[in-house]
């Protein structure tokens, strides 16, 4: 149960629309991204003539006015939902990040994180290159704007080749949209249609919010370019594959479509894998809201359990910039889940949940679970254990954070306190997700990372920065 523990790593959306009002669809597209990132969100558009942006920390609903969007004219346009993975919380670290240099100028939204930013930032730095920001994105950025060559295209085709690590990117130079995807396709990234116009979005959930049709996902490697002549592609030879598989699990909304999935059906099918691997006697079956939900109804279909509702979750607990007093803090989980006790009270129940990360807030549900009068708690857990941490965008754990790393399962079971637990088997996940474990980047599990990683990095590396290093601009 992740709460605060696992956090995705940004959502991003691009439009190129001359007939349509495009600011208020990227609010729309965003909104629709929310899960996302929650920290900062932003939005930048250009008429050819210029960029506009408004960007701001908090949800996508607290950031934007109508006299905001009513200011952000023009008929390209990006937006940004951020969730930290480089760099610390913070106004100068919201996106999209905007670059200037030698008469070109760039807005860049980014989902992911790269593993040698501090390298590059330091070489850019070196020649001249000053940072307003401590994010892996603004080193992007300022890489593209400084790479060789004629064209964004064989800029950004160099720059690919000094990256290292995740990016799905939405880019926005005068007349150009633009989205890039690495070479291992480790985040999501679509294109669509809309109204004669075209976008680009991390999940094809957002496209659905606007009125927009899903064309194709963009291939890892690619570089797709729309203008006024339409949609022209570059791709780049991509040798290994690694798309992080806690978008099946967690991440992505389950009605997106991800590699011609529907989300929704894949966690079904999780649950119903889980059954067959852990079956249990229990009375009732509950997927832990709302993430869960689908595999917990799969769970009670392949073992014949009744479905319930356990728990009520508040949705907009985390939702304000207003802290709890102490004794609401204490209270813990209770601000989030309250329990139908009239209904779960006696019960032997199967609980079911995407993931277990440090483990923290795990206990106390249970707790809550036990103090409502459940007789039995069963733990089922559509994830293997998570015994390595994620360098690729996912704000997950350190290594000696993550309780599989350090317990066994039984001595997980006994701090918990659940009566049984069952993660699902690597196997079986890749069974119900119903695609080669090629496809797929499972280093949180086994360790076995796409690329070289230094195990003791730091998501807030390009944060300890000197003002001198930070302030400043072109050279």
């Amino acid at each position: 149960m992740k709460m605060a523990s696992m956090h995705e790593s940004c959502g991003v959306f691009g439009i190129y629309a001359p007939e349509v009002s495009i600011a208020r669809l990227i609010f729309f597209a965003l909104f629709a991204l929310q899960h996302r990132g929650q920290e900062s969100a932003g939005i930048a558009v250009s008429d050819g003539n210029g960029i506009k942006t408004h960007v701001g920390m908090g949800l996508v609903s607290q950031v934007f006015t109508e006299s905001d969007l009513d200011q952000l004219k023009g008929h390209i346009g990006i937006g940004h939902n951020r969730y930290s993975t480089t760099g610390s919380t913070r106004p100068s670290n919201a996106q999209p990040v905007i670059v200037e240099s030698g008469g070109l100028s760039l807005a860049l939204a980014h989902n992911g994180n790269i593993v040698n930013a501090r390298a590059l930032r330091d070489e850019l730095y070196r020649k001249g290159h000053r940072f307003r920001s401590s994010s892996d994105s603004e080193v992007i950025a300022e890489l593209i704007l400084a790479s060789p060559g004629k064209s964004w295209e064989e800029k950004i085709e160099y720059a690919m080749r000094r990256l290292q690590g995740a990016y799905s990117l939405v880019i926005m130079t005068g007349d150009n949209l633009i989205g890039v995807r690495d070479p291992m396709g480790v985040r999501p990234l679509c294109l669509g249609t809309i109204n004669g116009g075209w976008v680009v979005a991390s999940e094809t959930c957002a496209l659905g919010h606007i009125g927009a049709q899903l064309s194709r996902e963009i291939e890892a490697g690619e570089i797709v370019v729309i203008n006024k002549d339409g949609v022209r592609s570059l791709k780049k030879k991509s040798d290994k594959k690694a798309f992080c598989v806690f978008e099946y699990i967690y991440f992505a909304r389950p009605d997106s479509l991800i590699q011609g999935k529907l989300l929704y059906q894949a966690r079904q099918a999780m649950g119903e894998m889980l059954a067959r691997e852990y079956p249990v006697d229990a009375d009732l079956v509950m997927g832990v809201p709302d993430s869960a939900t689908a595999a917990g109804i799969g769970y009670s279909h392949a073992s014949g359990i009744p479905y319930c509702e356990g728990l009520l979750k508040n949705r907009y607990v985390g939702r304000t910039f207003i802290e709890p007093d102490q004794r609401l803090r204490e209270l813990g989980v209770k601000l989030k889940f309250n329990p139908l006790s009239q209904i779960i009270a006696g019960k032997r129940l199967v609980v079911v949940d995407d993931s277990i990360v440090r483990g923290t807030t795990t206990p106390y549900v249970v707790k809550l679970l036990k103090n409502a009068g459940v007789k039995e708690v069963h733990l089922r857990i559509c994830a293997p254990p998570i015994r390595y941490p994620c360098f690729l965008g996912v704000d997950m754990a350190t290594e000696w954070e993550l309780i599989a790393a350090m317990k066994t399962i039984p001595e997980i079971r006994n701090y918990l306190g659940a009566d049984s637990l069952g993660y699902l088997s690597l196997e079986g996940l890749l069974q119900a997700i119903g695609l080669p474990r090629e496809t797929f980047c499972l280093a949180c599990f086994t360790g076995d990372y796409p690329i070289p990683v230094q195990m003791g990095m730091d998501k807030l590396a390009l944060g300890k920065l000197s003002e001198e290093e930070l302030i400043g601009s072109h050279e």
